[in-house]
């Protein structure tokens, strides 16, 4: 316990504008732009900037978000106790490694010092995480490395890297976005076999995966994390970069079991190709999947997708056919909120569940 107490203590002086416990909203790629980041940090969690449709977008949405921050340094006291000098930006920033490229987006951590960078889906392997992780902290001392797994056997990688991270984000299967294809695991298991196997590593842990109020929160504390990731939760934020009908789609879905699955099938509708091949998306599923699964030739299915694409918000729901990327938690997410409001109700929501643990000890 007192490891775990040490490591909690060590990781809020790291993040001073952060409150307890750690709130940390997911780089969603597109989704989670400027405006979401910003407005999770500025409530006391960290927001991340999610990947662009290419690498340059995420160095444009850093610049945007650092003039969001000077702007907030003046009216927030969250943000008034970090020196506006040689400190990094109270943000992160997410890349997908088998996507991005690593030379644009080193120039823009070393031009705007985002204070993290959270690296995922290598497509060399895990010694890719070396290469960006060695390159970035030349770039930008400051800025902390955090690497997204999946599997018990990737952490144990992590610790024989060279480059070890500064936090390690651990991804239960619940997670929408892409995540392990075959392989993975529901964080009531993983995340404490996880914790057993870096005990001694002082590399805290954060817990992603059907997180989205205060009852995730306090179990993944309990199972060994250190903080954790929401991205479900914040698609819909008021902040969110998201169509209206993708985010009513996550409001009104629920049962996430039957609703929701991985697979590649809206990638490929989408265009999208290259992904490495341990990973694949969970969904809300709509007419798209249905009918691939009733033996609907893709050719009329991506005939129909480019249909849907023009409907406008339509395109969304139990009866469009768009792609809806979220996670299992979407039965537990009944309205769309601002940011601020939900890193606040969900920190809240977590203090007042373990009092209640607490007083029924007593």
């Amino acid at each position: 316990m007192s490891q775990a107490l040490n490591i909690a203590a060590n990781l809020l002086s790291r993040f001073p504008w952060v409150s307890s416990p750690f709130v940390v909203s997911a780089p969603m790629r597109v989704m989670a732009g400027p405006a979401l980041a910003v407005a999770v940090s500025r409530a006391g969690g960290l927001g991340f900037l999610g990947p662009g449709a290419k690498t340059q977008d995420t160095a444009d949405d850093l610049k945007k978000a650092s003039s969001l921050i000077r702007e907030a340094r003046a009216s927030s006291a969250t943000f008034s106790t970090i020196p506006t000098t040689k400190s990094p930006l109270p943000i992160g920033v997410g890349f997908q490694l088998w996507a991005d490229d690593i030379n644009v987006a080193l120039a823009a951590i070393e031009k705007h010092k985002p204070c993290t960078a959270w690296l995922f889906a290598p497509r060399q392997g895990p010694k890719e995480f070396d290469n960006w992780s060695g390159r970035i902290r030349q770039a930008s001392s400051e800025t902390q490395i955090w690497i997204q797994i999946g599997t018990l056997k990737e952490a144990k990688q992590l610790l024989l890297n060279s480059e070890k991270p500064d936090g390690i984000v651990v991804q239960g299967a619940e997670a929408g976005g892409h995540g392990r294809a075959k392989d993975g695991m529901g964080l009531m298991t993983l995340l404490p076999e996880i914790s057993d196997a870096t005990t001694g590593s002082q590399i805290p842990l954060f817990a992603a995966g059907g997180i989205a109020d205060g009852r995730g929160v306090a179990a993944a504390l309990c199972l060994g994390a250190s903080g954790v990731v929401m991205g479900t939760r914040f698609l819909a934020a008021s902040e969110a970069r998201i169509s209206r009908g993708y985010q009513n789609e996550v409001v009104r879905a629920s049962d996430g079991a039957a609703s929701t699955t991985r697979t590649l099938l809206y990638n490929h509708l989408r265009g999208t190709f290259g992904w490495p091949e341990e990973y694949s998306p969970r969904t809300i599923i709509n007419k798209s999947f249905i009918e691939e699964q009733e033996g609907r030739s893709f050719e009329d299915l991506k005939k129909l997708h480019g249909e849907a694409a023009k409907a406008g918000d339509s395109g969304w729901g139990p009866e469009g056919r768009l792609a809806t990327y979220a996670g299992a938690s979407i039965g537990l997410i009944h309205d769309v909120k601002d940011a601020e409001d939900i890193v606040r109700d969900v920190q809240a929501d977590h203090l007042k569940r373990m009092q209640m643990l607490l007083s029924n000890k007593n």
